[in-house]
Parts: structure tokens; C-alpha cells; sequence
């Protein structure tokens, strides 16, 4: 498979778009964040407000 026809999704956290990994192959349905970084911090507002 082609780099430039992997499929690609919006990070929950950043908003950045991120692509298909292999690591991620059995669950890719499940990602949601592009990093470990933006798994820790899940929402940006509510990890500010404090």
C-alpha cells in the first residue's frame, strides 16, 4: 500500500490529521488521538481551566 493512499483521521485533542499506522491495523475503528501526548491530555479545555 501506497503512503499517499493510506487513510488519515483528525486527532481528537490537537485537531491535527494524522495516517493509518500499522500498529494500529486490528483497532483503527478505536484511534482517536494522533499521540501518547494527546491520549494524556484527552480535552485541551477542561486540562486548562484548572
Amino acid at each position: 500500500m501506497k503512503k499517499a493512499n493510506l487513510p488519515s483521521k483528525t486527532c481528537a485533542c490537537c485537531g491535527r490529521p494524522f495516517s493509518w499506522r500499522k500498529k494500529w491495523a486490528r483497532c483503527w475503528d478505536e484511534v482517536r488521538y494522533c499521540s501518547t501526548r494527546c491520549q494524556g491530555q484527552r480535552s485541551p479545555l477542561k486540562h486548562n481551566e484548572q
